[in-house]
């Protein structure tokens, strides 16, 4: 007689590996009531669902963070549909791997990914398996830790898509709170100047000198048209151009006038632009993205009076930092 597996028997599988109802079942009746063969076969379901859906995208997902002591990390476990992202069961997911990987202080993905749950999973499996049930990829990403003391998390808006950490010197609840919320809104590239990667430095230089020469070309060109007669609104782009003439507010004449008079004046500006004043506007648009971007350097947000953060933590104490910082989203900045 064919084996049927019982009510009993369906809810101790589905406890144990949290799959489906139709799925535990459907595995116990293949595997004739052995367990360990039935949690295989659920396992190499989603093993297979898996490799069907890697060139799948997974945009959403679940960012958690927590603070144990003297070790903190943020980690994100991602999926394909908001739907997934926000079942609790997925949720739980993250928050046990999160648990495991702060619990073994972790200090990479790989690592978490190989950690044993409580439930006696490994990471990678628990995440295969939970694939399997929701019929959707799903991979970790995101993992970022802090260690020492005087952490302070912030999970924005407790919707579990942004998460930061913030790392002060001293144990300044208040102002770790803040600042962890600073991050979360203002989204500095690094601690401060000096901390800004040479990479990012250098790219940002070439882009303030180009836009610095941009700018003088374009005034140069503006000049020469005006002292033309030429509103330079009407001959900005290529395309402007023809539809002021079909609107009659210019001539075939005029619109070949300007273009010759932009190409002449670009050109010569081009050839004389002045390196040291180039050089000097490119250091004070440095100064202004130092000032953006730099957490120390970031004006506090909703906060009177208007002051950095650097002069924010030195109201509160003197000797008081902000040693480093940990953010992670799922969304575009």
């Amino acid at each position: 007689m064919a084996y049927k597996p019982n009510m009993e028997d369906i809810k101790k599988l589905r406890t144990m590996t949290g799959a489906g109802l139709a799925d535990v079942k459907k595995a116990l009746t293949e595997a004739e009531g052995d367990f360990d063969k039935a949690k295989d076969l659920l396992r190499e379901r989603g093993l297979a669902i898996a490799a069907k859906r890697s060139d799948r995208e997974t945009s959403n997902g679940c960012v958690l963070v927590k603070v144990d002591n003297d070790f903190a990390a943020i980690i994100a476990l991602k999926c394909e549909t908001d739907f997934v992202a926000n079942g609790a069961d997925f949720i739980a997911l993250t928050q046990a791997v999160l648990d495991a990987a702060v619990a073994n202080r972790c200090k990479s993905i790989e690592e978490v990914a190989n950690l044993t749950l409580a439930d006696g999973q490994k990471v990678a499996d628990a995440i295969t398996q939970r694939s399997g049930i929701t019929g959707e990829k799903m991979e970790l990403d995101g993992y970022n830790f802090l260690e020492g003391e005087n952490i302070y998390s912030y999970n924005h808006q407790n919707k579990n898509i942004l998460c930061t950490l913030v790392q002060l010197s001293k144990d300044f609840a208040e102002q770790g709170k803040k600042l962890a919320l600073q991050v979360a809104s203002m989204n500095p590239v690094a601690l401060d100047e000096e901390s800004v990667p040479q990479s990012v430095k250098d790219n940002e230089l070439q882009v303030a000198i180009q836009k610095t020469k941009e700018e003088q070309i374009e005034k140069a060109v503006e000049a020469a048209l005006k002292k033309a007669g030429i509103n330079p609104n009407l001959v900005d782009s290529d395309d402007h151009i023809s539809s002021n003439i079909a609107k009659g507010w210019l001539t075939e004449e005029e619109a070949e006038k300007a273009r010759v008079i932009k190409k002449e004046a670009a050109e010569a500006k081009a050839a004389n632009l002045p390196e040291q004043m180039i050089q000097n506007i490119a250091k004070g648009r440095m100064a202004k993205f130092f000032k953006e971007n730099c957490l120390v350097n970031q004006e506090v947000i909703m906060h009177e009076p208007k002051e950095n953060v650097s002069s924010y933590l030195k109201a509160a104490d003197k000797e008081l930092k902000v040693l480093d910082f940990k953010r992670f989203t799922l969304r575009a900045d």
